[in-house]
């Protein structure tokens, strides 16, 4: 099932269950969706929403509130950190899995080798591979360090 329809059967039962922080995270969901399928049918690049689109927003939606999280948590904002957390865990659940960061290291480890990566003048090639093989999975923002930090070693 596509993940957009996935979501809205998640919205209608949220409504149904009068969910409140659920119904306003499906509806910002949505609303950015439909945003995106508008900005796909315009412009010169014009396609069709499809599932790795609405990953892509969604990854950058989790980003989002992760930022915020970390800031609330320094303020002591209680209060938005619980709204925002709420928002991230719904968020998370239509995304793959991410992958620990043991099993990203061992997965950068065997890139490392199986490319002959050397010197961080091969990291491009590196994350390229990882980008290739595993961009559900991983998250890029920790795999940079670590390749860099395996590949100085």
């Amino acid at each position: 099932m596509p993940l957009k329809q996935t979501i809205e059967i998640e919205y209608k039962n949220a409504l149904k269950a009068k969910d409140k922080t659920k119904i306003s995270t499906y509806r910002l969901i949505l609303s950015s969706i439909k945003d995106l399928d508008i900005l796909n049918r315009s412009g010169p690049n014009k396609k069709e929403t499809d599932d790795e689109d609405i990953k892509k927003l969604l990854k950058k939606m989790v980003k989002q509130r992760a930022e915020s999280i970390d800031i609330y948590k320094k303020n002591n904002r209680t209060d938005l950190l619980e709204v925002e957390q709420n928002e991230y865990n719904i968020l998370t659940s239509f995304l793959p899995k991410q992958l620990g960061e043991e099993e990203t290291k061992k997965i950068c480890l065997e890139l490392i080798s199986k490319l002959g990566a050397s010197s961080v003048k091969d990291m491009g090639k590196v994350m390229g591979e990882l980008k290739k093989l595993h961009s559900d999975e991983v998250d890029f923002a920790k795999a940079g360090p670590l390749i860099k930090e395996l590949l100085n070693s």
